[in-house]
């Protein structure tokens, strides 16, 4: 690990830490930190289901992981325990494009502009995720088996997601 790039993400963590502890996030939606003081690579994201979806009531907890020489790199994002959603790998790993490598995309699928940059924070991306949990991207598919429940029966893909929200509420 380089001292100086992994101190000068160790700075920006702290910094995006302190602006998410002051301001919060937009009503209420997220919280998000480190789990642990002796270790500010590795946090914690509280997520409240968006509104008027098949996730509202629910609290997922996601982990951020984060790289070295971020934010020059992005961070992995994983809920835990997974959820089922079509952008969301069934080990739980976030599918986004806006944590995917920096530059131009070998398959050509996304513009450079939709992936990750250093001027992106864990707050923008947690918004996205939120965003992406309400309006799956279906063309871009982690959960191969979720896009097509969700295409070919969406009222059974949302009656699941609903059993999911309340299973993990313990209802």
């Amino acid at each position: 690990m380089n001292k100086s790039s992994s101190a000068s993400a160790l700075r920006r963590l702290m910094t995006e830490y302190k602006q998410l502890t002051e301001g919060g996030s937009p009503d209420d939606m997220f919280t998000a930190g480190p789990i642990s003081e002796s270790d500010f690579f590795t946090w914690e994201a509280l997520i409240s289901g968006p509104k008027d979806t098949p996730f509202e009531g629910g609290i997922f907890v996601a982990k951020l992981t984060f790289p070295s020489d971020y934010p020059l790199s992005p961070f992995k994002m994983k809920f835990e325990p997974p959820i089922l959603h079509p952008n969301v790998y069934a080990d739980g790993n976030v599918c986004i494009s806006i944590l995917h490598t920096p530059g131009d995309d070998p398959t050509h699928y996304e513009a450079a502009s939709e992936r990750w940059s250093p001027v992106q924070s864990v707050e923008k991306v947690i918004l996205s995720v939120i965003s992406m949990l309400a309006e799956p991207n279906l063309e871009s598919g982690a959960n191969i088996d979720c896009c097509k429940l969700y295409r070919d029966n969406k009222p059974e893909y949302e009656r699941r997601v609903r059993a999911m929200v309340r299973e993990q509420l313990g209802l």
